[in-house]
């Protein structure tokens, strides 16, 4: 599957500031900041293409051969109960990881090669709040996403 996407890559300011967000939200909940995290937090924050945790492992153990996948795997979940990251899951191609922007928000999927982007849709919050308003429901998360074929799929048709 090649991951892609439409989004350019994240300004470091913007990648820090979310490695600091991160880290603290760690250090609050009692949690060390080991090298492995760390390196798991800046994939994290500074990657646009909402990598999986076998690619997250990759470039982890690039740097750190000796860690192992249940550290990542660990770390992800750490950082989902934190609300600091968020698990997209997909059917075909498992669970993407989005540290960028932990919050709900739409996302745009390319049901060939995988690419995730992150449109700005400012309705999608308001249709979070319809819903509940419709429903009844307390709406506590959501997922909105749209499936079909990125630019650079589209051009090989």
């Amino acid at each position: 599957m090649a991951v892609l996407t439409t989004n350019q890559p994240a300004p470091l300011e913007q990648s820090q500031r979310r490695i600091d967000e991160m880290t603290q939200a760690l250090r609050d909940a009692g949690q060390r900041i080991t090298p492995q995290r760390l390196a798991v937090l800046k994939i994290l924050a500074k990657s646009s293409e909402h990598p999986s945790v076998e690619r997250i492992y990759e470039q982890v153990v690039s740097e750190f051969p000796t860690t192992s996948l249940a550290t990542v795997y660990k770390t992800l979940t750490l950082l989902k109960s934190l609300d600091q990251v968020l698990e997209l899951g997909f059917a075909h191609w498992g669970s993407r990881y989005d540290g960028r922007s932990p919050n709900p928000h739409p996302h745009a999927v390319c049901q060939r090669c995988g690419a995730i982007a992150d449109p700005d849709l400012p309705q999608a919050e308001e249709m979070a709040q319809e819903m509940a308003r419709r429903s009844g429901y307390r709406i506590d998360r959501h997922q909105l996403d749209f499936f079909g074929l990125c630019p650079a799929c589209r051009k090989k048709i």
